[in-house]
């Protein structure tokens, strides 16, 4: 496997059998800059943003594109409704959070997760994490005033610091390098935890931490743990060498971020020789936002052109023919696995804004992988000043989702969340010491948006396992 950041060969200018994915006509990784470009930072210093991209452009990739195209392979089975994805993560990570003791607590939220969906849905789950690469954070307004004082908005730690001082909230294109370092310090974590034992089924208990199991979900799992265990047991009285099974010692989790920065996507953009394909090696998966999904815009330009697998996010204000060109422009091929698209709506508002978009989608003979972020369509600012969620409303607008699939006969293919490992107060209700909004600010912790605690994270697992069961025809 050769990676390249200037093609050493001419890539081919039509698709054949082989090809990863064939970029449109004109498509060179610095095409975009040809493009406007929303939510972008105003650096101070053009010199130091290509000295450092120039950096950038050096460094080995993160990711391999045999890992990318393994993703898009078991992306293509869910979107043929043989999967579900779970794509679960921090909102916006901090660069302090890419430490041990932090990864492993993201990670095993999201395994606890992922098991009780493969557990009680019978569908395998393909897991990518909001990890290793999520700094970066686009925001409703370029700046924020307090007391007067107006200053730029904090993007995250890619770009400033979220202190409310001129100097930290300057922007700094040095903080694209230590950006790329720490996911790569995220990645070592993740990759030594997940191939070294850490996501064995035999540590199904060890899994769940002492806050949530006094909690009813968690309780509910360690009955789920008890019954994995037994299963395992099963299996192998029955002459299974159970050991001998990498799947049930090992767990694949790939990585994945929204492609804000297009310096930085480029600068980490190779060219593989093999595959004679592009591929943007910051993250197996990276997808465009619902504020910078402009058709001639630069973020859709550039990832139009790499091999990944692409999310975008389709929000309330997605009218069908817009989708359907976006789906066009960035998969004209019809790859199988290409596309994800994230549902944003609101709750009580997919009943009537999905279908039409499904049937778009479907008519154009786009065959893409469907998620639900029941996260972003449902924030709001508490009596108490705290931007926050109701675990009610994100549950509705999920329990939205599979009906209006079930409807329309297409499979609901996964769910797109923001969540923590951690017992923080963020988000509203639960049934563990249930968040008021007299007690959101006892543990508010989030870099921007409020995420779910592990406790209600479980509650809205099981939640999904049942509707998915039902969805499939199992059993109650």
């Amino acid at each position: 496997m050769t990676v390249s950041h200037t093609p050493t060969t001419t890539p081919p200018t039509t698709s054949t059998p082989g090809s990863a994915h064939l970029p449109p006509a004109g498509w060179h990784p610095g095409s975009w800059q040809d493009r406007p470009a929303a939510q972008q930072p105003d650096w101070p210093d053009p010199r130091v943003l290509r000295r450092t991209t120039e950096a950038l452009a050096l460094q080995p990739p993160l990711v391999l594109p045999d890992e990318i195209l393994g993703l898009r392979r078991e992306l293509a089975g869910v979107a043929a409704g043989e999967g579900f994805l779970l794509q679960a993560g921090d909102c916006a990570e901090r660069f302090a959070s890419c430490t041990e003791d932090d990864v492993r607590g993201k990670l095993r939220v999201i395994l606890q997760l992922a098991i009780l969906l493969t557990f009680g849905a019978g569908l395998p789950v393909v897991k990518v994490g909001r990890i290793a690469g999520q700094f970066g954070k686009p925001r409703s307004r370029p700046t924020e005033t307090v007391d007067g004082v107006e200053l730029p908005a904090f993007r995250g730690d890619i770009v400033n610091g979220p202190e409310f001082t001129p100097e930290a909230r300057r922007p700094d294109a040095e903080r694209l390098l230590r950006g790329y370092h720490h996911s790569s310090a995220a990645l070592n974590v993740l990759r030594a935890l997940t191939l070294g034992g850490f996501a064995d089924l035999d540590q199904v208990h060890a899994w769940n931490q002492e806050f949530v199991r006094r909690s009813a979900a968690g309780r509910r799992y360690e009955k789920a743990a008890d019954d994995i265990t037994w299963a395992l047991r099963f299996m192998s009285a029955c002459g299974v060498d159970t050991g001998a099974q990498p799947e049930l010692h090992q767990a694949r989790l790939y990585t994945s971020h929204e492609a804000l920065l297009p310096h930085y996507e480029q600068a980490l953009t190779r060219y593989d020789e093999n595959r004679r394909a592009w591929f943007d090696t910051s993250a197996h998966l990276v997808w465009i936002g619902d504020r910078t999904r402009q058709l001639d815009g630069a973020h859709v330009e550039l990832l139009s052109g790499i091999a990944n697998p692409l999310g975008i996010k389709v929000g309330p204000s997605t009218a069908p023919d817009e989708l359907r060109a976006l789906c066009e422009r960035l998969d004209p091929h019809r790859t199988p696995g290409r596309l994800v698209l994230i549902s944003r709506m609101g709750a009580g508002r997919v009943g009537d804004l999905l279908p039409p978009l499904l049937r778009a989608v479907g008519d154009a003979g786009h065959l893409p992988v469907w998620t639900c972020d029941p996260m972003h369509g449902n924030t709001f600012v508490s009596d108490s000043g705290y931007k926050t969620r109701r675990l009610s409303d994100i549950t509705a607008e999920v329990t939205d989702f599979f009906a209006a699939h079930a409807r329309e006969g297409t499979h609901p293919g996964g769910v797109h969340l923001e969540l923590t490992g951690d017992d923080v107060t963020e988000c509203l209700g639960g049934d563990l010491d249930e968040v008021v909004d007299e007690t959101l600010g006892t543990r508010y912790e989030t870099a921007c948006d409020p995420r779910l605690n592990a406790a209600q994270s479980l509650e809205l697992a099981f939640r999904m396992g049942d509707i998915l069961r039902a969805h499939l025809g199992g059993p109650a």
